[in-house]
């Protein structure tokens, strides 16, 4: 049997972004809660974030969440190129994952270097752009 990939329910033409979705609520064979949230920047079908911006955000959201959230298991972009899925241990709250995103993008504006941006910690490290991280971060702050 097969499971159900939870974002291929969701109805793309519906949703608008900017938004944070509690995407999923998994309890494992022990009992342990993971919850994961569908952190949309752009409109499904109508925009993407270039390379180089997503994978920068990826960095620097990777570092920042961690600073804000308890839990992180894995923050990575969405294939799509429209946002990106958080995974958190325990039962989490979207108002809080709100929150903790807005605080991170917040950070963003203000980086002046990308973690992890070099060939020994990171699989593509030229394809990063700043700016453009900075300029995204601008446009959902403003938007959420």
């Amino acid at each position: 049997m097969t499971d159900i990939v939870e974002s291929f329910q969701l109805d793309h033409r519906k949703v608008k972004a900017p938004y944070v979705r509690k995407a999923d609520r998994l309890v494992g064979p022990r009992g342990d809660v993971v919850t994961k949230f569908d952190l949309r920047f752009l409109q499904p079908n109508a925009g993407a974030l270039p390379t180089g911006a997503i994978h920068t955000l990826e960095h620097l959201l990777a570092v920042y969440l961690r600073e804000e959230l308890e839990g992180v298991i894995d923050l990575s972009p969405m294939g799509c190129r429209t946002g990106f899925y958080l995974i958190l241990f325990g039962e989490q709250e979207e108002e809080r994952v709100k929150g903790a995103l807005v605080w991170a993008l917040q950070r963003v504006l203000d980086a002046t270097d990308v973690p992890a941006a070099n060939e020994i910690q990171c699989g593509h490290y030229r394809d990063h752009s700043l700016s453009g991280a900075k300029e995204y971060a601008r446009m959902i702050l403003a938007a959420l």
